[in-house]
């Protein structure tokens, strides 16, 4: 999908188009006051937002844990730590058939779990029990095919949204996602396989981000069943290779992040969804985070 840099001046009125069940747990709600989108153009939206018929195609890969650590914002922010002495990281690309309040788009949301002022760092436990205390994800990355939507992360949860080509479709038996650097360069191509163990989830979970000199906590939930592969024997040994990768970095400098992180080359765990419901809260009023960044 090419990138959209032009914004509606019009708030998309499909709010009775999200008829999934698990829609109705959610009392939608406006902000306090209208999001400014350039200066000349502002919009009342509803929250959560709600997303629907989305194809989210998912791959966790092991790092080495210092890498991992080295892109969090605040020293309190610690990944989640797993065997050998490595964290994961998680890339999540998402087709928004449906957006409430605009218009579709495409997203890779490139984050990493992570425990937020632990007294202990237990290994692995975190991500098996989504309820841990202080128990989140910290976005490092997010690429959008979407002006309005880097706008909106930015200014509501300060989301690092970039705007950039995302295409994502299906080829010999994958969801593949390549994203294109601001020359039109690939510099992100990630394969996950369309077939698996059918899994559903119903999660709700945490993204910790930065706005300002505030660290904010927003809730983020989705519904689906999921086609699941998983490699557990990867906890056990590392550096496995593999002929065919399944993440393609370029030497573009948009990739160069990412290439510092020394991700793996098999992924621990994929999954993909053709038709998954979620939405995506304001940042908690009242919430009292354990540091600022000042």
């Amino acid at each position: 999908m090419k990138a959209t840099h032009v914004i509606d001046p019009v708030l998309l009125d499909n709010a009775a188009t999200f008829t999934d069940p698990f829609f109705r747990r959610f009392e939608l709600r406006p902000a306090a006051a209208p999001l400014d989108l350039d200066g000349t153009i502002a919009k009342n939206y509803l929250f959560p937002t709600f997303y629907g018929d989305v194809t989210c195609a998912q791959a966790i890969y092991l790092c080495p844990w210092e890498r991992a650590y080295s892109l969090m914002p605040h020293p309190l922010m610690k990944p989640v730590r797993m065997s050998g002495g490595r964290a994961l990281v998680v890339f999540s690309c998402y087709v928004y058939r449906k957006v409430l309040g605009v218009a579709p788009y495409n997203e890779i949301a490139m984050t990493i779990p992570l425990l937020l002022d632990p007294d202990v760092n237990v290994p692995v436990l975190p991500m098996l029990w989504p309820k841990y205390p202080g128990f989140g994800y910290y976005v490092f990355s997010m690429p959008v095919t979407s002006l309005e939507n880097r706008i909106r992360g930015n200014k509501i949860w300060g989301l690092p949204k970039i705007v950039a080509d995302i295409d994502i479709g299906d080829q010999e038996g994958d969801c593949v996602t390549m994203a294109r650097d601001e020359d039109g360069r690939p510099y992100f191509e990630l394969r996950v396989p369309r077939a698996g163990t059918a899994t559903r989830f119903e999660q709700d979970a945490f993204l910790y981000t930065r706005l300002g000199d505030k660290m904010l906590r927003s809730r983020t939930s989705f519904a689906g069943t999921f086609q699941v592969r998983k490699n557990m024997g990867l906890l056990f040994k590392r550096g496995a290779g593999t002929e065919r990768p399944t993440l393609v970095l370029s030497d573009s400098p948009a990739a160069s992040v990412l290439r510092g992180l020394q991700i793996e080359p098999v992924a621990f765990q994929t999954r993909y969804a053709d038709r998954m419901s979620s939405c995506f809260d304001l940042p908690e009023v009242g919430y009292k985070a354990p540091a600022t960044f000042r």
